[in-house]
């Protein structure tokens, strides 16, 4: 029986089968059940009745669970990042990597349970406070709906599940349809960690018929959302009054100065730039660079990238594997080619294969082509000469995007300058964009998201204050 449908405490065979397949050969790797109308509502309303006994279950035992799912992550490590680089298309050395930082995620989510706290308030700092004693605390939300993307099927999905546990949350998680697999092996995981049972639920599907219910559904308390900035923006209009965090897109800038180590912050940024095939939200797309290097930058740029390995995902020696779907590569193969046609050169790349499409380095870009202006999400970068730091600061700063930023220099005070000017969640000095420790507050300005994730800040985002007043005298 084709399942993969967690509702109510028990695995159910749903609807209509969702075929999984090897994005690199095509080959099937299984099928999980699609929820149908009746499975939504059956999993929030198991969450919902499960959120009280996820509220009282004490910190001690939310610890315990998280810290057992994260040893078992370890324990099958390999068969988790097989799975990751089969279903997603990511290079195994890369998959592996993935599962280390999810285990460390639940890790974290067990120590930040433990440090759940509130404060006293001096009520008589006022007059009217005076006799009264205060503080305030913090308590779950309630329901978590949690809306997952593809490319970090096993982590991104471990920073929603974990700090909603953390937070004693119930939960009903929606991870992509191309990359189910790793969800199930995931709850598995969770519920002979402990998780109790009807309180986390999985659901697969599409958004209209999973992800709106989530949505607009008033027992849902909170959705924490990673994907597309036209899809949050959806979700913003249709989510009512609740609690909403969205991690959206970028277009991802790095600034490399002229007294930068040029070897080290090129194999830094190429790497930012095609590691997934460029399929992170924080994928370097956009690279600036003074005129007195530029020459030396590029070459640079072109010879890191064509260092990396492109083929089979399963293969060790890969480094980039096939997109997400061929589709996907069709379309950064049509954004490339409009680029030429508007002057843009190809300094390496510009080629596919299927889904595979080959790292690619432009140049001659101009600031309204798709290749700058939207996110691209493809193993796609484009550098561009400036006549100064300064200039470079502008132009980075020049999108409706602001997810992280980085920044290549020996100067302090160009770090410094750097830091003022750029309106970005994230600034990150003398590494790529892509850098990202699960516990650091995550997220974007502008455009790019509302909130923060990484333990502590999603379990913030997962709890409501309650004030608590108590009068002392008559």
């Amino acid at each position: 029986m084709v399942s993969g449908l967690f509702v109510g405490g028990k695995w159910v065979a749903g609807g209509a089968p969702l075929e999984v397949k090897n994005k690199y050969d095509g080959k099937s790797l299984g099928a999980v059940a699609t929820a149908r109308k009746e499975d939504v509502e059956a999993a929030i309303a198991s969450a919902d009745r499960h959120a009280e006994t996820m509220a009282n279950l004490p910190v001690h035992k939310r610890a315990e669970i998280l810290l057992r799912t994260a040893e078992l992550l370890k324990q099958r490590k390999e068969t988790l990042a097989r799975t990751i680089a089969a279903e997603a298309g990511k290079a195994l050395k890369i998959a592996r990597a993935e599962v280390d930082r999810s285990a460390t995620t639940f890790t974290i989510a067990a120590e930040e349970a433990r440090r759940i706290h509130g404060e006293t308030v001096a009520l008589d700092a006022v007059p009217a406070g005076e006799g009264y004693f205060g503080f305030w605390l913090r308590r779950p939300v309630g329901v978590v709906g949690a809306i997952t993307p593809f490319n970090f099927p096993l982590n991104l999905v471990a920073h929603k599940v974990a700090p909603a546990i953390a937070a004693g949350n119930a939960l009903v998680l929606k991870p992509a349809e191309q990359t189910p697999l790793t969800a199930v092996a995931l709850f598995e995981i969770l519920l002979e960690a402990g998780a109790p049972e009807g309180a986390i639920n999985l659901l697969h599907g599409d958004g209209e018929t999973v992800g709106d219910a989530l949505v607009t559904d008033p027992r849902v308390a909170k959705i924490s959302f990673t994907g597309s900035a036209a899809v949050g923006k959806i979700i913003l209009g249709r989510a009512g009054i609740k609690k909403v965090t969205l991690e959206l897109g970028n277009s991802s800038p790095v600034i490399i100065a002229p007294d930068a180590d040029l070897d080290f912050a090129a194999k830094r940024t190429a790497f930012g730039a095609f590691v997934y095939s460029g399929q992170v939200c924080i994928s370097v797309q956009r690279i600036y660079g003074d005129k007195k290097i530029f020459e030396s930058l590029s070459e640079k740029l072109v010879q890191a990238g064509e260092a990396m390995v492109v083929g089979d995902p399963l293969d060790e020696k890969t480094d980039i594997g096939p997109m997400i779907a061929q589709k996907e590569a069709e379309r950064i193969e049509g954004w490339v080619k409009e680029a030429q046609a508007g002057g843009a050169k190809v300094l390496s790349g510009g080629k596919r294969e299927g889904s595979v499409y080959w790292p690619t380095m432009l140049s001659n870009v101009t600031p309204e082509m798709k290749v700058m202006a939207q996110e691209v999400f493809a193993p796609v970068a484009s550098v561009i000469a400036c006549d100064d730091f300064e200039e470079s600061l502008r132009q980075a700063n020049a999108t409706s995007y602001g997810l992280q930023a980085s920044v290549f220099t020996r100067d302090i005070d160009r770090v410094l300058r750097a830091i003022k000017k750029l309106n970005f969640g994230g600034v990150i000095v003398n590494d790529m964009p892509a850098f990202r420790a699960d516990h650091m507050p995550y997220g974007g300005n502008k455009q790019s998201g509302l909130g923060r994730e990484g333990l502590r800040f999603a379990i913030e985002e997962m709890t409501n204050i309650q004030m608590v007043a108590i009068r002392t005298t008559g």
